[in-house]
């Protein structure tokens, strides 16, 4: 299976978060699994695609010219997409994976993450997309989704909407039904 992974990027975050990333990645390759990152070090992003690499499992990066060129490109994967721009690179995630993971993160994630179910709604792709609301990261955006259903901004029976789970168990046992 191919789980693209959209997550912080960011070193400066609580140890507790960053390993939430080595057991994603070694999740991810002790199972077989290959692992779709925006192919940039950092954070979430190298402790997950690092862990996955150690643990036998493939890895896929897709980055655009502006991270390469801040000296960012991972050196960790099996293959390495260069696309124009980071829309380009949302769009070659989500058409790459099978599955969408999103851990806690900041504008890029959230981004990301509202692209997959926006693209979805309108019919674009079927692809589950994981939320991990580890510690109530998500609350926040769990209470805004709920209040634009309130106001029939998002009605009541959505066509797609994402999968909030509170722990990595609960979101490997939801990735392998």
């Amino acid at each position: 299976m191919r789980i693209a992974v959209y997550c912080s990027a960011k070193d400066a975050i609580p140890e507790e978060y960053l390993a939430l990333g080595d057991a994603l990645g070694k999740w991810i390759g002790d199972h077989g699994h290959t692992l779709i990152y925006g192919g940039a070090t950092g954070g979430l992003m190298s402790r997950t695609s690092d862990s996955a690499k150690k643990a036998g499992g493939y890895v896929i990066g897709v980055i655009p010219p502006r991270i390469i060129s801040c000296g960012r490109k991972a050196d960790n994967c099996d293959e390495l997409y260069r696309v124009r721009s980071m829309s380009e690179r949302k769009q070659a995630m989500r058409d790459i994976a099978d599955v969408i993971v999103c851990l806690p993160g900041s504008y890029g994630t959230l981004d990301e993450m509202m692209d997959v179910v926006s693209s979805a709604i309108v019919g674009e792709h079927h692809k589950k997309t994981f939320v991990l609301n580890y510690n109530g990261f998500y609350e926040p955006l769990k209470q805004q989704i709920e209040l634009m259903r309130s106001l029939h901004f998002i009605p009541e029976q959505e066509a797609y909407k994402p999968i909030f789970v509170n722990s990595l168990e609960e979101l490997f046992e939801e990735i392998e039904k």
